[in-house]
């Protein structure tokens, strides 16, 4: 006779964990590190190694204040920290990177419950809060290599966003030998990663996509550069990265594609009319505090459910 074992959803379970999906995250953030380092020098990867150091004793630290359960091993901390430092300059001073990621963790993270109960990215935020706070530390770019020419005063430059004259050509810019945030250069290592992501399953590819389509089709409708204004200033991460969180950006396919859509109109008028050249943070974190409302306007109807009649009065 057959026994039937009954139990309370979910009753489909993954083998991949909270832990496995962050590894794979590291693994391809990996070519955009390495990408940074050999671009920007030992100083970038000083960086991405101490913002997650940042990060994991800063959530370390919160929950045992809290006396929480301890989450750092699920290396979502790690992910935030590698993120935010792909978003610096590299000539941030380390006690900036450090108040970053004290607030990427403390503040926009744990504040609000912890992973998957934050309202926005925390890289993101984080990001805004530190270019808010300290705009010519944030603002301050330096040449390719830099390193290899002694003088720091004597190197600065400015990303291709904010050139007006003397932009680098399309191969460049796609190997990332131009001005910008460690991990926003280099095209091919963030594509990389993308196609590592997407082949797993990790992320959908509908945001990253839709979002990069959105600032092609407006750049081209107003007679722009579609391909730089795509390789340049930090889309593709923010595409790619961290307009793919989970926590903090619609369920339904539906949901994703007006996020990805939004994403980039706003992007496209913060750096055409904005102060800002650039609007890929401000955008993303715009479209996080709608994605509650999105996704309740995308909402499935569940199965066999029939619409209310309204009633006539």
């Amino acid at each position: 006779m057959n026994s039937y074992l009954i139990e309370p959803s979910p009753h489909i379970r993954s083998t991949m964990t909270t832990q496995k999906v962050m590894l794979h995250v590291i693994i391809a953030l990996c070519p955009a590190v390495i990408a940074g380092t050999v671009i920007f020098g030992l100083r970038a990867l000083l960086l991405c190694v101490l913002c997650p150091t940042f990060c994991v004793l800063s959530e370390m630290i919160f929950n045992k204040i809290t006396k929480r359960p301890q989450t750092i091993y699920d290396l979502s901390a790690i992910v935030t920290g590698i993120l935010l430092a792909l978003n610096l300059p590299v000539t941030l001073p380390i006690y900036m990177a450090a108040i970053g990621s004290v607030v990427a963790i403390v503040i926009v993270k744990q504040f609000f419950g912890g992973i998957g109960q934050n309202f926005a990215n925390p890289a993101i935020t984080a990001r805004i809060v530190l270019m808010l706070s300290f705009t010519s530390y944030m603002t301050t770019w330096v040449k390719p290599f830099w390193y290899t020419e002694g003088a720091a005063d004597a190197v600065t430059t400015a990303t291709p966003l904010a050139m007006e004259s003397g932009l680098p050509s399309y191969l460049d810019m796609f190997l990332g030998l131009r001005g910008g945030c460690i991990g926003e250069t280099c095209a091919a290592a963030l594509l990389l990663g993308g196609i590592y992501l997407t082949i797993l399953g990790i992320i959908n590819p509908i945001t990253p996509v839709v979002f990069v389509g959105t600032v092609g089709i407006c750049t081209w409708f107003a007679g722009g550069d579609v391909l730089m204004e795509i390789l340049s200033g930090g889309l593709l991460l923010g595409a790619i990265f961290m307009a793919t969180d989970y926590a903090t950006t619609p369920i339904t396919w539906k949901g994703k594609l007006i996020f990805a859509i939004g994403c980039g109109l706003i992007t496209v008028v913060i750096r055409n009319f904005g102060t800002y050249p650039e609007g890929v943070s401000y955008s993303i974190l715009i479209m996080n505090i709608l994605t509650p409302q999105i996704d309740k306007i995308t909402k499935p109807k569940p199965f066999g459910v029939k619409k209310e009649a309204k009633q006539k009065c």
